[in-house]
């Protein structure tokens, strides 16, 4: 049984990092059910989020849920949780981030959970939890599978750090979105399009295109010519007012 669980990236906080013996001692590998006493532990020590204890038990025996672990000598100091869902079950703020023609069975994939042990953090491992997914998303998944998303703490700005420069954008501003504690907090969600996903088009984009359509037809007559260079003076127009808002 899957629960919709909002996901949490590493809080920012961190401790003097210390050299990993060496990259053959580290090893990544699939959660078990032996892990859920350990996995429990450092997920409290992590993560503000309080999970249940029926999440522990899906992430460690469920296949549904893509469960990775970096171990140091048989230790779980990494982890990464995930999960690909039809556009269609995605929380009603999130369905939005592809394009409205798509079927709701195109595919997301999910960031729940992505931590470190502080000891351990500043050594790529979070990089290298992080590319096994997209690379398992991208090489031995559907197509349909054509945008990542996580949600994350504002406060949290080495993860949002972390993800803008893994290619990971902004999407939404979600105030209250966490519940710390019995504190409302507020979130950000972020997407990585992959497979050849990409937001929904803007007017500018319309505009874009069919400017770029227009320019390259090998015709001579001068009404396409016209009305192509009409079309790109309206598109720089409206890119430079939106430039100009956003400034």
């Amino acid at each position: 049984m899957s629960h919709n669980i909002k996901g949490l990236v590493q809080d920012s906080s961190s401790k003097q990092c210390v050299p990993l013996c060496s990259l053959a001692d580290l090893k990544l590998r699939f959660l078990c059910p032996s892990d859920l006493p350990e996995v429990k532990t450092l997920c409290r020590q992590w993560f503000p989020i309080e999970y249940p204890d029926v999440w522990y038990e899906d992430i460690t025996t469920n296949p549904h849920f893509y469960a990775l672990a970096a171990t140091l000598h048989m230790q779980i100091i990494g982890l990464l949780v995930a999960e690909t869902k039809p556009l269609s079950k995605m929380n009603k703020e999130d369905q939005d981030i592809l394009p409205p023609s798509l079927t709701g069975q195109t595919q997301i994939g999910y960031i729940l959970t992505l931590g470190v042990s502080d000891s351990f953090r500043g050594h790529g491992i979070a990089s290298l939890l992080l590319d096994n997914y997209l690379g398992h998303l991208m090489a031995h998944e559907s197509p349909q599978v054509q945008a990542v998303l996580l949600h994350v703490l504002t406060t949290n700005q080495r993860a949002i750090t972390f993800y803008q420069r893994r290619n990971f954008v902004k999407h939404t501003f979600l105030p209250y979105y966490y519940n710390i504690k019995g504190k409302p907090k507020d979130g950000f969600s972020y997407v990585r399009y992959i497979n050849g996903g990409h937001p929904p088009w803007t007017l500018i984009d319309y505009f874009q295109h069919w400017t770029r359509a227009l320019s390259v037809m090998e015709v001579c007559w001068w009404p396409v010519r016209v009305v192509a260079k009409f079309w790109g003076l309206i598109a720089r127009s409206a890119t430079a007012v939106m430039t100009h808002r956003l400034s």
